[in-house]
């Protein structure tokens, strides 16, 4: 008799074998009746997300000087661009049966570009650059040489004796933090990287202790911090050596038919030198600007490719021992797994959604649904953050079980 895990992935493949793929620079639509959905209930799902459409400015620049930029350090260093109005797509079975807006703008998506990151990270996994997530990340990061091309080629008196490499995991604390802690955003990582100190970013209303408190065991506490991203960033950056897009678009965005549009921008001053190039560190999303920038399609895309857990059209493209560590709940919140897979655990994320549900969220607020259960992926761009479980509510509203 097979065990339950076995069923779980002879069903997973059945369901793989059925569904739609959408090849390159095209994808079919059905109607929601053809396949069994209420158009009625969608068209409402639809009008209430751009009812809903985020109160901040669509200049995304001047929304960043109204939020982080108010933080200490908080200079924009990365390009920003406007947003458009209220876009999206929801996905069934692999089929587009809804879309509204404008889904070929390319716009900011803040930070689900970690998930493209936390992706890339489960790629070194799969090819063993990285033996293990348990492994300590200081091994795997040699001294670095910052690229700055206003920098004097000799150096003055006064800075003889000075570092003239930066080491971002030389500290006691940070040679212990390891890839999954990393990944968890509970490494507690300290530092300054690209001109903005970890307690800079979403700083303690205390100022006292913004340079002196003690640190956290790795592990133990879990805060949401992109500084400490782009220190992840940085360091998949050394096990790959070469630029991380390159890296999603040969192993992931080629592969499941992405457009040409999206970039993944880092900072203008995040640069490397890197077997003799320059070579940008790209930042994990939108604070401070920069992170991928790309259309409701790809993001679709995307999210089909973690519905089936790393699988496109019978290909793995990441293993599906991977999307299993993505989707283990974090031990200090239990609703994030890997950056940033957002879980739906005992339902505290998403009350109407299922447990198996889960969502790639960033500022904006810009979501990728992913319903194993319904067979289901919707992306909904520039919704209030209150919003999004009504969305999806209504979204399963049009499902016949739930009439």
């Amino acid at each position: 008799m097979a065990t339950l895990s076995e069923l779980a992935a002879q069903n997973q493949k059945a369901k793989i074998k059925t569904a739609y793929f959408p090849p390159a620079q095209s994808w079919q639509h059905q109607t929601p009746q053809s396949v069994g959905l209420n158009g009625t209930k969608l068209s409402e799902a639809i009008s209430f997300a751009i009812a809903n459409e985020t109160q901040a400015p669509r200049s995304m620049e001047a929304n960043h000087y109204r939020t982080f930029g108010k933080e200490p350090f908080g200079d924009g260093i990365g390009p920003f661009a406007d947003r458009g109005a209220p876009t999206g797509i929801i996905v069934y079975k692999g089929y587009i049966i809804a879309e509204w807006g404008e889904p070929l703008r390319v716009d900011m998506t803040h930070s689900v570009t970690k998930s493209f990151l936390s992706t890339v990270v489960g790629l070194a996994v799969d090819q063993r650059l990285i033996r293990s997530v348990q492994d300590t990340v200081a091994p795997y990061v040699p001294p670095i040489e910052v690229y700055n091309p206003q920098q004097s080629i000799s150096r003055p008196a006064e800075d003889i004796g000075q570092p003239e490499l930066i080491r971002p995991f030389a500290t006691p604390h940070n040679q212990t933090i390891t890839w999954d802690n990393l990944l968890r955003q509970t490494s507690d990582w300290e530092g300054t990287l690209w001109g903005k100190p970890e307690w800079a970013d979403r700083p303690s209303a205390n100022t006292s202790e913004w340079q002196t408190r003690p640190r956290h065991k790795p592990g133990t506490v879990y805060e949401y911090n992109d500084v400490r991203v782009n220190a992840l960033s940085l360091a998949a950056l050394s096990v790959w050596r070469k630029p991380l897009p390159q890296v999603l678009k040969t192993y992931i965005m080629d592969p499941i038919g992405a457009s040409n549009t999206w970039r993944w921008n880092g900072y203008r001053n995040a640069w490397i030198v890197l077997d003799g190039q320059a070579v940008q560190s790209v930042s994990g999303g939108g604070h401070w600007g920069g992170g991928m920038f790309i259309n409701a399609y790809d993001m679709a895309r995307f999210g089909l490719l973690t519905l089936h857990k790393g699988n496109w059209n019978g290909k793995q493209l990441i293993s599906t021992q991977w999307v299993s560590q993505a989707l283990t709940p974090t031990t200090p919140e239990p609703t994030y797994g890997y950056m940033n897979w957002f879980l739906n655990t005992d339902k505290k994320y998403l009350p109407s959604a299922p447990v198996s549900a889960f969502a790639h969220i960033g500022n904006g607020t810009n979501m990728i649904y992913v319903d194993p259960e319904h067979e289901l992926v919707v992306v909904a761009r520039w919704i209030d953050n209150k919003a999004l479980d009504g969305m999806v509510k209504r979204v399963l509203e049009a499902f016949p079980e739930t009439k």
